[in-house]
């Protein structure tokens, strides 16, 4: 199956961050901005040595920016944006770096570092470090604005991140022993294991440089709540580089603010990462929820229809098999009653094209409104009806009155389907008044004006007639007062008068019974 195109708007990098979160951005900057400028005139105020310092510091950027990479990995298996992968990989190259700088730092884990460091190797693995970092960010700025080519999308991503991690990997080896074996090779940043040479401030001001350019860069282009949370670990870099720069010894100010923004660092886009990811996973577990019910709601409206087609082609039906029995009864007679046999054939032939009439009602009652509308006579539509359901009314001894008010004016609408509304009517009359024993049935259909502008169809039975308390609910969907039926036949019929822009209602008959008034507006 293809790669479907993910939604922009759910992309990490293409995220649009909030007022709110922009807000919450400039706050952060303006704190790091404080500190800086309150720590930057004390930067070469010697400190306590503190041992386990550094040590603690460098595990802590090391396991938060190896968790970063993973999810920033992670993002980009899902959206393969080579921003994405770039950024990673300067996480995970943090991530490996600052193991041998701790490894390598004097006085750290022994006097003179392990790895047959040398007093500069500690120094150089941090330019390195933050050089190499803002370079990344230089590569995510330059790279986010281009489209995924075809090659990116139809490539492995766990190739491309398996190649980052080796390539990351091997540089950090190099660089450290460049910066261990290959010590005597670089220019001298310390003139013992604790102060800074002259030809430091060269390589730290190249350094800031670098991280400003990654800051303009990332600013110039910025777009997503990410973008705005990597101008702060920009910004946070130019601090600390900066400090570097005001300073002139380790184990200073200076030095313990340092390690502090490194760990700001390293720890704002984890966070960043880890509050947009729940953000996101909680989004997606809502639209899934919201599918699951989607697809819930749709299996029911399949279900009730087919329940409802064949709640209504099942009268016709019925009605074809009486008739053919009936024909076959009069066959059989001795002679053969062929005009009974010819009765009952029209009858088929009417129910068969009131079968194919329920279809027709139904691809128009789910189409377009308005579709298949016609001039309707209302009274012609009721005689046309219970010529229809004569056949049942006469089989369950139910008498007929009819009062039809003349010369009503004629209504706009779909006539199949207003006449499976009155057959509907008439049915659940039926229906109704077989529980009464005494022989007492009869059936009122009337029709007369409802003010200047309707129509009322009213249906009148002398069953036991509906509970007023019940008389609105019954309409609701798969609602029935009847042991065996569906709830789907009222619901219907109240759907095909409001397509007509009518009004349905029931209410109890006197002395029994119920009424059921259809008022259809004159259009």
């Amino acid at each position: 199956m293809a790669r479907e195109e993910l939604d922009t708007e759910t992309r990490l990098v293409n995220l649009p961050p909030t007022p709110r979160q922009r807000h919450a951005a400039f706050a952060v900057a303006a704190l790091l901005l404080v500190g800086f400028l309150v720590t930057a005139p004390l930067a070469n105020r010697t400190m306590p040595r503190i041992g386990a310092f550094l040590p603690a510091v460098v595990a802590a950027i090391s396991v938060i920016d190896f968790i970063t990479s993973i999810l920033l990995f992670a993002h980009f298996s899902i959206y393969r944006s080579r921003a994405l992968l770039a950024l990673a990989s300067g996480y995970l190259f943090t991530a490996l770096i600052v193991i041998p700088n701790a490894l390598t730092f004097p006085g750290a884990f022994s006097p003179t570092g392990l790895l047959d460091a040398s007093p500069q190797s500690a120094g150089w693995l941090y330019f390195f470090w933050h050089t190499g970092f803002a370079a990344a960010l230089l590569v995510y700025a330059s790279l986010k604005g281009r489209k995924a080519s075809k090659d990116d999308v139809g490539a492995s991503a766990a190739f491309a991140i398996g190649w980052s991690a080796a390539i990351v990997a091997l540089v950090v080896c190099g660089l450290t022993l460049l910066t261990t074996a290959g010590a005597s090779l670089l220019p001298q940043l310390f003139t013992d294991g604790t102060h800074f040479s002259p030809a430091a401030d060269h390589f730290f001001l190249f350094m800031f440089v670098v991280c400003a350019f990654a800051f303009f860069a990332v600013w110039s282009r910025r777009r997503s709540v990410l973008d705005y949370w990597l101008i702060i670990v920009a910004l946070a870099l130019i601090c600390e580089v900066a400090l570097s720069l005001a300073g002139s010894a380790r184990f200073s100010l200076g030095f313990y603010a340092n390690r502090t923004f490194s760990l700001i660092t390293s720890a704002t886009i984890l966070v960043l990462l880890l509050a947009e990811t729940t953000k996101l996973y909680a989004r997606l577990a809502r639209s899934n929820m919201m599918l699951q019910h989607e697809r819930s709601n749709r299996l029911m409206n399949m279900e009730a229809m087919v329940a409802s087609i064949s709640h209504e082609v099942r009268q016709p039906l019925t009605s074809i098999v009486a008739n053919s029995n009936t024909a076959r009864r009069f066959l059989g007679r001795q002679p053969p009653d062929f005009n009974e046999v010819r009765s009952a054939l029209d009858r088929i032939e009417s129910n068969s094209h009131r079968a194919s009439q329920i279809f027709d009602s139904f691809r128009a009652l789910f189409g377009r409104t308005g579709q298949g509308e016609m001039p309707i006579d209302v009274n012609e539509m009721v005689l046309e009806v219970l010529q229809i359901m004569r056949g049942e009314l006469k089989d369950n001894e139910i008498a007929t009155r009819i009062e039809l008010m003349p010369e009503l004016p004629l209504i706009m609408g779909h006539k199949g389907q207003l006449q499976e509304v009155l057959i509907n009517l008439i049915h659940n009359a039926i229906e109704a008044m077989g529980a009464i024993q005494d022989g007492n049935r009869i059936l009122q259909v009337k029709t007369t004006r409802h003010g200047d502008d309707a129509i009322l169809l009213a249906v009148e039975d002398s069953g036991p007639g509906v509970d007023p308390k019940k008389a609105d609910s019954i309409f609701d969907a798969f609602v029935s007062m009847k042991p065996q039926g569906t709830g789907l036949g009222l619901a219907i019929c109240r759907m095909i008068v409001e397509r007509h822009d009518g009004q349905i209602s029931a209410c109890p008959a006197e002395p029994q019974g119920t009424i059921f008034r259809v008022v259809l507006p004159v259009r």
